[in-house]
């Protein structure tokens, strides 16, 4: 996926490229709020079975399920009055992320098979092995990395970088796998840097220049998350110069292998994100049509909804 860089010269110069992902990310983009949203995803909306399912700071826990609320992907509801107790409830934006949980699915079936890890053994409708699939809604194919690209939306535009924030990791052993959000997600999209990394390598930065103009990013933090992507087998290096020595950074099949998450979380980042213009891109996909997605079953080649799983 590849996109026109808008100018961002003279007084715009420390303004960034809108993009949906981006904004998506700014949400997501943390470990525990993921955490917090995967028990969501399955049920849970209570404080207490919150803290016992994640294993998390009752101050931190109290911090994160407050910024999904003011997110708006969380809402507060009352089930007790004395002494008062609410439960936090997917809102239709939280709910609407259950495209993108399956394409954490996908990709975790893929590269990280583990059977004691409970949503990788979900059944769909008879009773057949769910395998999530991202595809064309016009052509029918999988929608893979390269296949792909984005043009300007009407909402295309600049506005401010990322501002830092702290990432505590209060956190409390939970040896319970059932119930764990799946954790190799959480070490790709769980920091915001890193996530960020991950789409602009999708929009085809490689070489460190790029990632910093596209991202804002101070040195040492990108140098780090670099290096980090490249350990977890995310991005490769390759030379691209030899006197002095350059290295880029290129994403590795594993890496590829996520393009569909990325796509979802585009899409999710122009429903919900977006201003009252519309989204700053709009995809294209290889058929010539704007990318307009479904999430079915590789079995059965059905549209997959919450009521049609088993095991959730």
């Amino acid at each position: 996926m590849s996109a026109t860089l808008p100018d961002t010269t003279a007084d715009k110069s420390r303004y960034l490229p809108a993009n949906s992902a981006g904004r998506a990310l700014n949400v997501l983009g943390d470990r525990w709020v993921l955490m917090i949203l995967g028990q969501a995803i399955t049920g849970v909306s209570r404080f207490e079975e919150f803290q016992s399912r994640i294993g998390i700071a009752r101050s931190l826990l109290t911090e994160r399920l407050r910024r999904l609320e003011t997110a708006g992907v969380l809402a507060r509801h009352r089930y007790n009055a004395r002494p008062p107790r609410d439960e936090y409830r997917l809102t239709e934006m939280g709910q609407d992320l259950f495209r993108a949980a399956m394409m954490i699915i996908r990709w975790e079936r893929n590269w990280y098979p583990d059977a004691k890890v409970r949503v990788l053994n979900l059944t769909h409708t008879d009773g057949h092995v769910l395998v999530p699939q991202c595809r064309c809604a016009h052509c029918d194919e999988e929608v893979i990395a390269r296949e792909t690209h984005s043009i300007p939306g009407p909402g295309a535009g600049l506005e401010p970088p990322l501002k830092a924030r702290a990432q505590r990791r209060s956190v409390v052993d939970n040896p319970n796998t059932a119930h764990t959000m799946i954790e190799r997600t959480i070490d790709v999209l769980g920091d915001r840097w890193i996530a960020h990394t991950i789409a602009a390598s999708f929009l085809g930065c490689r070489r460190f220049g790029e990632f910093q103009q596209r991202l804002g990013i101070a040195t040492n933090i990108l140098s780090e998350r670099l290096a980090r992507l490249v350990t977890l087998g995310i991005l490769e290096q390759r030379p691209y110069q030899t006197q002095p020595v350059r290295m880029e950074y290129r994403l590795t099949p594993k890496g590829l292998d996520l393009f569909p998450l990325v796509v979802e979380l585009v899409n999710w980042g122009a429903r919900w994100l977006s201003g009252p213009e519309g989204p700053p891109e709009i995809l294209m996909h290889k058929c010539g049509q704007k990318l307009v997605t479904r999430i079915v079953c590789g079995n059965c080649n059905q549209d997959i909804e919450r009521g049609s799983l088993t095991g959730l």
